[in-house]
């Protein structure tokens, strides 16, 4: 085991390790470790051998990848809507179809057909092997990850209740989809090959594949990577059954709330879930991982900086602006994403919009200007601001030298590490291809936002200037996941810039978020996936095509899903109408709702510009801009203080980003996880962490997911519930409640 001493000091480190961990994926070749990855984590887990020989493209790949990509996608888009979103990985796939592979691969027919021609095949070349077993999951990650136009979808069907015809989300759907090919492509060389983007998440992936796939000899009184994942599986899934059904306070355990249960001030600083989560924690693993990811995965320096962030903004900068009452804020709840009038009351969007779907400016005078919670339009808002500029000034500042040198393709060369070597047998896709799909995909784009105008709303260049932004900021925002497993969005930006430029079409204002936002995020998730068959050796072309058409079939389910969901389940998402006991409220739907409402239909102009009254928000650009600047400034001036450059002010300032629908107790938990494995663990146990933490996140990962699916099927269907002050999630029922005087809410004590 390495000593203490050598722990990461940096994000990017300079120095080569001095062995790596060997590899029995197939046969070695170009063993050759003295070019290992300078970053510690890869270098000990991924194998720096390769086996060209091995099949990839196989018939048990395309049944197994396409099974698993429609699963994926119908799961995930099921329990999107319901109150607590189950997000299933692709880690779930990637475990359940091994021994499918090897059942295939023992039943399937090996009979070689059209033998002796160009066109020679089987169905069965031998035993299922670790490539096969990556493009499958790559295949899953399509189906895993989350289809952002669906929120248009909702938005538009049930909240604003327009009639847009199934054809036409389909082609908003899978153009805002496809688009990030474009920009992945055009950022391959800077995202991809560079040692230094090392793209931590993956490294759960391979860790889970090197576990599957290796024989491994068991030390004396050890576990071997299988036998520990087997054991960490089968009780990550036993004990979900305690939070996802007989004990779901397990998500959010507010101990301050039961000290004192009459408390509205105790409520709202205690409660993990509506206010500022004081001493909550969660011992539940899908209130860990549910909106930041692993924390398993995540270095401990980006793990700093996201608790920093927490902190700054939930028990500093809340607290001030709340208890000193900044824009009127204890007239509404202290952590609240709804839209309030002057008085603390719901707004009724409804009686503002006319009958063209554009605002109507007499009724919104008459029923008065629209009121945020403060958490909202201050640290989500205001801290969205500033991280934005924060993301441009800290890579201008850190990282522009390296972009400049790769844009000059002089880097590249230098920067090569072994499984870039490697890499090199295979053939490269060519750029056109990459630009052909971008070509493509904004010219239909273009072409249903006009066709369709009288239903969408946005005009040609509002599509042009969405791609715009993805493309300006899609090589910051992953130079930032890359290192940190972080990865800002760009939503509030997007929905700024529209609000400003075509204010009173709320349609429009989220088409165009879609287009800009869910571009960059699907370039990231195609850009993390080819590192991922960068560490694996992946054939690049094969990479290509799983993804294209994983994207495409994910597309189609996840609408189709979703369509079918709104057209059956009544009242779906109208948290006013349906019964109280409802799973089906779409959390996430109210936040993407609430921002076209604010965005769109009102507009910027009357929230944060001068006919507002949130315009002083609009200053938290300019602390964004400056923040990386004085970090630059310290290590140019302190350039031995290594912990200064490790701050990262887009994390730092963007750590609450996701807030809501994330809570309080996602973070402290996740924090303290992140913690033990990143910080205790690693600078301790580094023998025990380079065996396992990779292996513990993927079997947490899946042994909720199986559970969670095995609950709703046999239980959620049927309405099974358990009625006791155990199941009562939260048990802070004071803490959305106002405190200014005079103001009555249903539930509430009138101060």
């Amino acid at each position: 085991m390495e000593s203490t001493n050598q722990q990461i000091t940096s994000p990017l480190l300079q120095s080569d390790p001095s062995a790596s961990l060997p590899s029995s994926l197939g046969k070695p070749q170009e063993p050759d470790v003295s070019d290992n990855s300078p970053i510690e984590q890869v270098a000990l887990t991924v194998p720096t051998s390769d086996d060209p020989t091995l099949p990839v493209l196989t018939f048990r790949m395309w049944v197994l990848g396409t099974l698993s990509c429609v699963l994926l996608s119908f799961l995930n888009q099921f329990f999107a809507y319901r109150k607590e979103p189950l997000s299933i990985t692709s880690i779930s796939a990637q475990i359940v179809v091994v021994p499918l592979g090897h059942l295939m691969a023992r039943a399937v027919t090996e009979r070689v057909f059209f033998r002796g021609t160009r066109w020679e095949f089987t169905l069965n070349p031998g035993p299922f092997n670790v490539k096969e077993h990556v493009l499958v999951t790559i295949f899953a990650n399509s189906g895993a990850g989350a289809v952002y136009a669906i929120n248009l979808v909702t938005a538009v069907k049930v909240f604003y209740k327009l009639n847009i015809s199934f054809f036409v989300f389909l082609l908003i759907v899978l153009t805002s989809q496809v688009l990030g090919f474009g920009w992945a492509g055009i950022f391959r060389r800077y995202l991809v090959e560079p040692a230094a983007m090392w793209w931590p998440y993956n490294l759960v992936q391979v860790s889970l594949f090197r576990a599957l796939h290796e024989k491994e000899e068991r030390a004396k009184g050890g576990l071997t990577k299988n036998q520990f994942f087997l054991i960490a599986f089968i009780c990550s899934f036993a004990y979900y059954l305690f939070p996802g059904y007989l004990f779901s306070m397990l998500t959010s355990l507010s101990w301050i709330c039961w000290i004192f249960p009459n408390s509205v001030l105790a409520h709202q600083l205690g409660s993990g879930l509506l206010g500022l989560g004081i001493g909550a924690v969660g011992l539940d693993w899908s209130t860990v991982s549910s909106y930041l990811g692993s924390p398993l995965a995540s270095p401990w320096y980006a793990t700093a900086n996201v608790a920093v962030g927490f902190f700054i903004v939930m028990y500093v900068l809340t607290p001030i602006t709340y208890w000193l009452n900044i824009y009127k804020a204890k007239t509404f709840p202290i952590f609240s994403e709804s839209l309030f009038t002057s008085t603390g009351q719901l707004y009724n969007i409804s009686s503002i919009i006319d009958s063209n779907f554009h605002l109507d400016i007499e009724a919104y005078e008459k029923n008065g200007p629209l009121f945020l919670s403060t958490f909202f339009g201050m640290t989500y808002y205001g801290v969205g601001f500033a991280a934005l500029t924060a993301i441009v000034v800290h890579v201008f500042l850190f990282h522009g030298r390296e972009i400049w040198l790769l844009s000059k393709s002089t880097f590249h060369e230098k920067t090569m590490d072994v499984h870039s070597r490697l890499m090199r047998k295979y053939k490269q896709v060519p750029e056109w291809w990459f630009l052909c799909i971008l070509m493509v995909s904004i010219a239909t784009a273009v072409f249903a936002c006009e066709y369709y105008n009288d239903q969408l709303q946005l005009p040609w260049w509002g599509v042009l200037m969405a791609c715009g932004l993805a493309f300006f900021f899609t090589l910051p925002i992953g130079i930032i996941t890359a290192t940190t497993n972080q990865t800002p969005g760009l939503n509030i930006i997007t929905e700024y810039v529209i609000g400003y430029l075509y204010p009173g079409r709320p349609v429009a204002n989220i088409c165009f978020k879609v287009y800009g936002c869910n571009s960059m995020t699907q370039a990231i998730t195609f850009l993390q996936d080819f590192k991922l068959g960068h560490y694996m050796k992946i054939p690049p072309r094969t990479m290509f095509m799983a993804q294209v058409l994983g994207t495409l079939i994910a597309s189609v389910v996840y609408l189709a899903t979703a369509w079918w969901l709104i057209e059956t389940i009544p009242n779906i998402c109208e948290t006013a109408v349906l019964p109280q006991d409802s799973p089906w409220t779409c959390p996430g739907d109210h936040v993407f709702y609430g921002a076209s409402v604010i965005w769109g239909l009102i507009g910027p102009r009357r929230i944060f510009g001068d006919l507002g009254a949130y315009s002083a928000v609009n200053w938290f650009f300019l602390v964004g801009a400056i923040a990386p600047l004085l970090v630059w400034l310290a290590h140019k001036a302190f350039p031995k203080q290594e912990w200064i450059r490790l701050i990262n002010m887009p994390i730092l300032i963007g750590a609450t980003f996701n807030m809501p629908p994330a809570t309080a107790v996602n973070f402290t938990s996740w924090i303290l996880a992140g913690f033990i494995s990143g910080f205790v663990i690693y600078r301790y146990q580094r023998e025990w962490w380079t065996q396992y933490n990779y292996v513990l996140s993927g079997a947490l990962d899946a042994g909720l997911a199986f559970m969670a699916v095995l609950l709703y099927f046999c239980l959620g269907l049927e309405n099974a519930s358990l009625s006791w002050w155990g199941n009562n999630l939260d048990g802070c029922p004071l803490a959305s409640c106002p405190t200014e005087k005079g103001i009555q809410v249903e539930g509430c004590l009138v101060f």
